[in-house]
Parts: structure tokens; sequence; C-alpha cells
């Protein structure tokens, strides 16, 4: 029941995405909720290996951001200063600051780590 192998060419991971498909019913705490739950790490370490996702730009997070919220320029000034400098930093045509980075990872829960990109 649990042969299970490594993940390392297309061909396992086809094999372990179709093990996945049969195993999506599958009752926690039972010998097949834990191959499934073995099998979908393992197919996690593989497609973070081979098919990673970059982090947008920090501006298109902003945005991205924003358009989840349902946040306008307006609504980013207390994280970012004046009016017109919020146009200009998504306009691009500002930089962010480190401050304004803090203060936009804290209230609109950004990872820290797409702001780094930009000031780094």
């Amino acid at each position: 029941m649990m042969n299970i192998r490594a993940i390392h060419t297309q061909q396992d991971y086809e094999w372990a995405l179709q093990e996945l498909e049969t195993l999506m019913d599958a009752q926690a705490n039972s010998p097949e909720g834990d191959r499934l739950d073995i099998l979908a790490t393992l197919v996690d370490v593989y497609e973070k290996q081979h098919f990673p996702i970059e982090d947008p730009d920090p501006i298109a997070a902003i945005k991205f951001r924003m358009e989840q919220q349902g946040l306008t320029p307006k609504d980013l000034v207390p994280y970012i200063g004046q009016r017109s400098h919020v146009y200009e930093v998504l306009n691009r045509k500002r930089p962010l600051s480190m401050k304004m980075a803090k203060k936009l990872h804290k209230h609109l829960s950004i990872p820290a780590r797409i702001f780094l990109q930009e000031i780094a």
C-alpha cells in the first residue's frame, strides 16, 4: 500500500499526480490518508524545485492587494504619504522607502521579501 518513491523525473511527477488523484477522498489518519499526505509533500517539493513562482514586483503586489481589498490610492496615504506621493509610487516615478515598505508590510500584509527586492 505504501509503495511510494522519490520524484526525480517528469514521469515520476506525473505518476505521483495520478496517485494523488486516486487518493483525494481518503480519510485522514488512515493508510490512504497517510499516503496522500506523503505524496502531496513530495509533489510540493518537486514543484517548488522545478516550477518556481517568482515573487511579483512590489508595485504589482501593492496594486493586487488594493484590488483584493477594494482600496483606492487615498487609502494608501497613511503608509506612503501625500496623495501625490502615492500616485508617484504607483506609477513608478518615486521609489519606495524602507519606511513605506514597513508600513505597507504591516498594514496590507504584503510579505517583506517583496519589498526587499526593490530596496536592495
